[in-house]
């Protein structure tokens, strides 16, 4: 799969996300996938960053989803973090969120989205994040699907 990265720690997570927030633009669709504890809130609080959206990002488990502005940094793009986890794979219930930001207007990355959003764009960024057994240490593994 595309291509690997090794990271030790909760900040190499976070500098991954925002080295991948470079490739992102409004409307583009990011999947994040793995255990729970493989760090898929790091790597969107640092997507989020690299994006230059306003306020803390958290795990959007209870809310389902949580959308994020832009900051007022030029450039800068909102993000709308969902967990699909809760939804049970109905993403139709996005529409029913009231999200006050058109979804092709913000990258939209959703956790435990695996199998279940890829329709929702032509491509994707697909994301694995694993975890060792008994260490902090991740890895994670990327790659575009769908046409360029």
């Amino acid at each position: 799969m595309g291509e690997q990265r090794t990271l030790p720690t909760v900040e190499d997570t976070e500098a991954l996300g925002r080295e991948l927030a470079a490739e992102l633009r409004p409307g583009d669709l990011v999947v994040l996938d793995g255990p729970l504890g493989a760090g898929k809130t790091a790597l969107t609080r640092g997507i989020a960053a690299g994006l230059g959206v306003e306020g803390r990002v958290s795990s959007p488990t209870f809310i389902i989803a949580r959308q994020h502005r832009a900051g007022s940094r030029p450039g800068a793009v909102g993000l709308v973090h969902v967990d699909a986890y809760r939804l049970g794979g109905d993403l139709d219930e996005l529409d029913a969120l009231d999200l006050d930001t058109d979804l092709d207007d913000a990258v939209v990355v959703v956790e435990w989205g695996l199998g279940v959003v890829e329709h929702l764009a032509d491509r994707h960024l697909r994301v694995l994040l694993r975890r060792e057994p008994e260490s902090e240490t991740r890895t994670a593994s990327w790659e575009w699907i769908g046409p360029s």
